[in-house]
């Protein structure tokens, strides 16, 4: 159980969820700049994503989790099997809210480092095909996430892998691997190269909750919490 309060808590996901939005705006921006070839910009905008996500989540984690994801803030409170877990469940509610937040305001400060002027983006995304990849993407987050705090791996390894997914799926998902309802909320206020349209964006945001409910199950499936009574004995 976490014991930081609340307010602290809701701080670091804000921050880091900020930060976040940051990177993958910020570097999307920049390759957009420096590369005209379509690919070597997507290898660049996965790489700064892939390092940045790692590193915030060593840094935030001790504090919040670093859950940075709305996804992952709703399976945490739903699979929690301790005794606070219904307590802790109002404390969900300030999460999102607060990843949301830094989301777009992730994106902003992205957008003024960049002396890019804020507007919501054109990017239509949405195709049966890249709603499955972000049903993918999600699902198999939401699982790694779960399912590796479950077996208790280290802070420092959850990150690695958690840094080392979300870039390998740039590649292997047909939608880049957005997998995070306050990304996908934030990069609508960026028209570049990282953002989204806001009719695809709600698309993107139906087919994450769907992947997350797929994490979910596989989660419960593949990795079952030990009682309560196992937990005591």
């Amino acid at each position: 159980m976490n014991h930081t309060p609340l307010p602290r808590r809701a701080a670091a996901e804000l921050l880091g969820t900020g930060l976040l939005v940051a990177v993958v705006v910020g570097s999307g921006i920049a390759a957009e700049r420096l590369s005209s070839d379509h690919g070597l910009r997507l290898l660049e905008n996965s790489i700064a994503t892939a390092l940045g996500l790692a590193v915030l989540i060593v840094l935030l984690g001790p504090v919040s989790g670093a859950h940075f994801n709305p996804v992952i803030t709703i399976a945490d409170s739903l699979l929690r099997r301790d005794g606070a877990a219904a307590k802790d469940r109002a404390g969900a509610v300030t999460y999102i809210a607060a990843q949301l937040v830094g989301g777009i305001g992730g994106a902003l400060l992205a957008n003024a480092m960049f002396e890019t002027p804020a507007a919501v983006a054109l990017h239509e995304r949405a195709t049966a095909a890249t709603l499955l990849g972000e049903v993918v993407a999600t699902a198999g987050l939401t699982l790694l996430v779960v399912g590796m705090v479950r077996a208790a791996h280290s802070l420092p390894v959850i990150a690695c892998a958690v840094g080392a997914y979300i870039g390998a799926a740039y590649w292997f998902t047909s939608s880049t691997a957005f997998a995070n309802p306050a990304v996908t909320l934030g990069r609508i206020f960026s028209d570049t190269f990282a953002g989204i349209a806001p009719l695809s964006a709600a698309f993107f945001l139906a087919a994450q909750l769907i992947g997350g409910a797929i994490g979910i199950l596989l989660t419960v499936a593949l990795f079952p919490a030990p009682s309560l009574k196992e937990k005591t004995s």
